[in-house]
């Protein structure tokens, strides 16, 4: 792969309204405090917001260098045809768009001019393909190659996917030319069920950018709270947080420390990439990446069976 990964990216969901509005001063201060920490890597998608979070990052970073930036095909933006009321997904905007699912080579061409446009550049770092759960085959017989051929052209610098599951990127990996893989939710503290996506892509030389390493919630305060994988957490992983949470505590270290750190332990993960709705979480996470983990609490976790041997 012809660019570095940074140790730390930026994920670009919550600033195209995840959930609940963000204004658009407290989406450029989060960036601006991201910028500020020294993140150098900005990830984005259409999906996110109907492309609010693509113009945003791309107004946000406008005039600066030295920093790398990622969106994703395989959702294309289209006029709604009654465009009244709000999105029907997770985003707070309005609903004049829809999302049409495309992982046709023509479709992976037309997304990434579309998102060039919404960010105002002329080409990007890298393009994953996004979500292609129920479009597997395609994606690899035809996004795949496209997206290839878009980095011969210059295009795009590295191409991979994104998802929240490891099986299918595990295929992209052994049947495409990719060089990352975004895996969200599956190396993380609670769920190391990748492992085998990332010893394959340790392997081959396939760089990994691990999100969702919060698992949505559980894993991002001192006590764990709130959702696994965007549903409540079931009584069972809230334990196993806990028992977690006070292994941590025994190391002057907390859960969502922890949780940064540990992903970045695997020889093929490059790079944590962390949602951030306000400038105080960013400089939080900051402040808790700087400091090292101690190897005890490792080695502690595995002792108690709490965290896989040799990860």
């Amino acid at each position: 792969m012809a660019i570095d990964l940074p140790r730390h990216g930026f994920g670009g969901a919550p600033i195209g309204n995840l959930y609940d509005e963000v204004a658009e001063e407290q989406a450029r201060a989060t960036v601006d405090a991201a910028w500020e920490s020294g993140v150098r890597l900005y990830d984005t998608a259409p999906h996110y917001g109907l492309g609010l979070s693509e113009r945003r990052l791309g107004a946000a970073l406008a005039g600066r260098s030295g920093y790398l930036l990622s969106t994703k095909v395989g959702r294309l933006l289209r006029p709604k045809a009654s465009g009244d009321g709000r999105d029907d997904d997770v985003f707070d905007v309005a609903g004049d768009l829809e999302r049409v699912w495309d992982f046709s080579a023509a479709g992976v061409r037309a997304s990434l001019d579309d998102s060039l446009v919404r960010l105002g550049l002329p080409a990007v770092d890298i393009a994953l393909i996004h979500d292609p759960d129920d479009h597997v085959d395609q994606a690899i017989a035809e996004a795949a190659p496209a997206l290839a051929e878009l980095r011969a052209e210059g295009r795009v610098r590295a191409i991979g996917v994104g998802m929240n599951q490891w099986e299918a990127p595990l295929r992209f990996v052994r049947e495409s030319d990719i060089d990352v893989v975004m895996l969200a939710g599956r190396y993380t503290l609670l769920d190391q069920s990748g492992l085998p996506l990332l010893e394959e892509c340790a392997e081959r030389g396939v760089r990994v950018l691990a999100a969702g390493v919060f698992n949505s919630g559980i894993l991002a305060t001192r006590e764990p709270a709130g959702t696994y994988d965007y549903a409540p957490a079931p009584p069972e992983l809230l334990e196993r947080a806990t028992r977690i949470a006070r292994v941590c505590e025994r190391h002057d270290v907390t859960l969502p420390h922890a949780a940064m750190a540990f992903p970045l332990r695997h020889p093929a993960v490059a790079t944590i990439v962390l949602g951030a709705r306000t400038p105080d979480e960013v400089r939080r996470n900051a402040g808790l990446w700087s400091r090292p983990v101690p190897e005890e609490l490792w080695a502690d976790l595995e002792g108690e069976g709490l965290l896989a041997a040799a990860t």
